[in-house]
């Protein structure tokens, strides 16, 4: 992690020190809430609120073009129905991840408005729940628990989509990520997912509204 952090912090330097003197060059630091949800046949999947934060450069590119160097950390979160005992109801997974994004930035309007679109890499642990739930029966699939996947893939690719509007020192960033990868992929290697005979899929789709002050 302290290795990305160097990387993102020299980035940063460099596109400022070849673009300093433009107004349109600056650093951010935002921080708001996320909604993340997983495309998938195997489980019923429910969109949960969670947070992100971080640092971004915007910098001039070519003509009415910019470029976005960006780090975020997000705690992100869904649930899945499931029983416990003869109680129904649903666990929470939280997936705590670092994102790095490098996007062109359309300026629509100047100072004022940019569309944003472009990959993301994401390096993540596995999915944590409350120790409690770690034994809930999955009902879309009774073969399995709920500790049974939490170790999903590690390192997802997403495409984001999204808009940076407001004035030129804060802005209102909303944007949309869907996950490239198998997110589910790991749960191959889980015996009790062996067993089941079924291949586990699923997409990240996450939702994110941040507001970024800029430097």
């Amino acid at each position: 992690m302290k290795k990305l952090v160097v990387l993102f912090v020299m980035i940063s330097s460099v596109s400022l020190a070849q673009r300093g003197h433009k107004d349109s060059n600056r650093i951010g630091i935002g921080a708001g809430l996320t909604q993340m949800s997983i495309y998938t046949d195997n489980f019923s999947v429910t969109p949960e609120a969670g947070w992100i934060g971080g640092l971004s450069v915007r910098g001039n590119y070519y003509n009415n073009w910019q470029m976005s160097f960006g780090m975020f950390f997000t705690d992100s979160n869904f649930s899945i129905p499931s029983q416990n005992g003869l109680l129904q109801g649903k666990t929470m997974y939280k997936m705590s991840a670092v994102q790095i994004y490098i996007v062109p930035s359309y300026v629509a309007i100047e100072d004022h408005l940019n569309l944003e679109f472009g990959p993301v890499l994401q390096i993540n642990g596995k999915l944590t729940i409350d120790k409690d739930d770690e034994n809930n029966l999955l009902l879309d699939q009774p073969g399995l628990i709920a500790k049974d996947i939490v170790d999903v893939s590690k390192i997802n690719a997403n495409f984001y989509v999204g808009i940076n509007g407001g004035i030129k020192n804060v802005r209102a960033r909303i944007g949309y990520q869907y996950g490239l990868t198998n997110f589910f992929g790991n749960l191959k290697n889980n015996d009790n997912v062996k067993l089941l005979g079924e291949k586990m899929k699923g997409n990240i789709g996450l939702i994110s509204g941040q507001i970024t002050i800029y430097l």
